[in-house]
C-alpha cells in the first residue's frame, strides 16, 4: 500500500459514492481551508492506481513539533477522520488493510513521534480504531443519536417520540408560527443565533456567520436552512441541516426558545423530519444525526426523539510529554 499526499482535484476524483460523512466532502474541506488557521493536507492510500482510503488533516507546523487533527479543533466539525475503501468482503483483510492504511498515514505525518500531537474525531460509520491505539494513541469513545427514518410515515415517526415530545409537536401544529426553508443569508442569521448565545454566557466561538454562510452556499442542494417566523416575520429560531448520502445533520442552530408555550426547536426538528421522510434534499437519505450526545443535559432532550445511541472515537496522542505539549499547542476538545 502506498501513501500519497493528494490536491484537492485528486481527492475529488477518488472519493466514494458512499461510507462518508458530508464534512469530508471537497466543498466544506475548501471552506475550512479558508478559515481555519491550520493547513489542510489530503492523503490517499492507494493499491496501483486504486484508492483504499482517503483522508483529510489540518496541520500546524511550530518551531518545535506539530499538530496534526482531523478535524480542526473549534470550528463546529463534530467528526472527521478517514474514509475507509476495503477492496475485499473478507473481515480478516479489511481489518489488515484498515491498519496498514492508517500506519501508513501516521508514518507519513510524523516527524518526531515525541513532538507530534495528533488529533482524530472519526466519523460514526467508522466503526475499527483500534489501529489508531496500536499506534499508541489514546481512543475516547463518545456519543450520538441517530433517528432511523427510512420508508417511516411521520405518524410512525411521532409514535417513537416520548410523550411529552409528542404532546408539544401536535400543540405546535395548531399555532400561527411559520417554518420554512430560506436563502438569502439565513444560514448566517442562523451563525449570529448561536453566536449570540455564547457570548451570553460569556464564552467565545469561531464558527463565525460568515463561517456557517460559506459552509451552506459550498454544499449547495446538500444544505437547508430551516427559520421558524411569528406572523409579523419575526425570526424565532433556525437549523442548518447538512446532508451526506444517507444522513441528515443537525449542524448549527437550535438555540433554545419558546413560542406561545411551545419549543421552537421540537417544532423545527419536527419539520426537518417530516422533510426527510417525504421531499429530502436527497433522495437517499434515510437517517437523522442529531449530532451529539456528550452532554447530560442536552443528551436528556435528544433521546426523547427515539433514535439509537451510536458511538464514534476520538483518536489523539498518548504517553510521557503529551500532556505538555498539548497544552502548549493549545489543542483542545470542541
Amino acid at each position: 500500500m502506498e501513501i500519497r499526499r493528494l490536491d484537492m482535484e485528486a481527492y475529488r476524483r477518488h472519493f466514494p459514492s458512499s461510507g462518508f460523512t458530508v464534512f469530508q466532502r471537497s466543498e466544506v474541506l475548501s471552506v475550512l481551508d479558508e478559515y481555519a488557521e491550520s493547513d489542510l493536507e489530503l492523503y490517499g492510500a492507494f493499491k496501483g492506481q486504486e484508492a483504499v482510503g482517503l483522508i483529510p488533516v489540518f496541520v500546524t507546523d511550530y518551531a518545535v513539533g506539530r499538530t496534526v487533527c482531523s478535524p480542526p479543533v473549534s470550528r463546529g466539525i463534530p467528526h472527521m477522520g478517514p474514509v475507509f475503501m476495503p477492496t475485499s468482503p473478507k473481515q480478516r483483510k479489511r481489518e489488515r488493510g484498515n491498519a496498514e492504511f492508517l500506519r501508513g498515514v501516521v508514518d507519513a505525518l510524523e516527524d518526531d513521534p515525541r513532538l507530534t500531537v495528533f488529533r482524530v474525531l472519526c466519523r460514526p460509520d467508522y466503526t475499527d480504531p483500534r489501529p489508531y491505539a496500536w499506534s499508541d494513541q489514546r481512543i475516547t469513545p463518545y456519543f450520538t443519536y441517530v433517528l432511523d427514518v427510512g420508508d417511516r410515515s411521520t405518524e410512525d415517526l411521532l409514535a417513537g417520540f416520548t410523550r411529552d415530545l409528542r404532546s408539544e409537536i401536535r400543540k405546535s401544529r395548531d399555532l400561527d408560527m411559520e417554518i420554512s426553508v430560506e436563502d438569502d443569508g439565513a444560514a448566517a442569521r442562523v451563525g449570529a443565533d448561536v453566536a449570540e448565545r455564547y457570548a451570553e454566557q460569556g464564552e467565545s466561538t469561531a464558527v463565525t456567520p460568515g463561517f456557517v454562510e460559506d459552509v451552506v452556499s459550498a454544499l449547495g442542494h446538500r444544505a437547508r436552512t430551516y427559520v421558524a417566523r411569528d406572523p409579523a416575520g419575526e425570526y424565532l429560531g433556525g437549523i442548518v441541516v447538512l446532508y451526506a448520502d444517507d444522513t441528515a445533520y443537525f449542524w448549527q442552530g437550535g438555540v433554545a426558545g419558546n413560542y406561545e408555550g411551545v419549543s421552537v426547536n421540537s417544532a423545527l426538528h419536527w419539520e426537518i423530519l417530516t422533510d426527510i421522510a417525504t421531499d429530502p434534499p436527497v433522495d437517499s437519505v434515510d437517517r437523522y444525526d442529531l449530532v451529539g450526545a456528550n452532554t447530560e443535559r442536552l443528551s436528556e432532550y435528544k433521546a426523547k426523539f427515539g433514535g439509537d445511541l451510536v458511538p464514534y472515537y476520538l483518536a489523539e496522542s498518548d504517553g510521557p510529554g503529551m500532556g505538555v505539549a498539548k497544552r502548549a499547542y493549545e489543542v483542545m476538545r470542541t
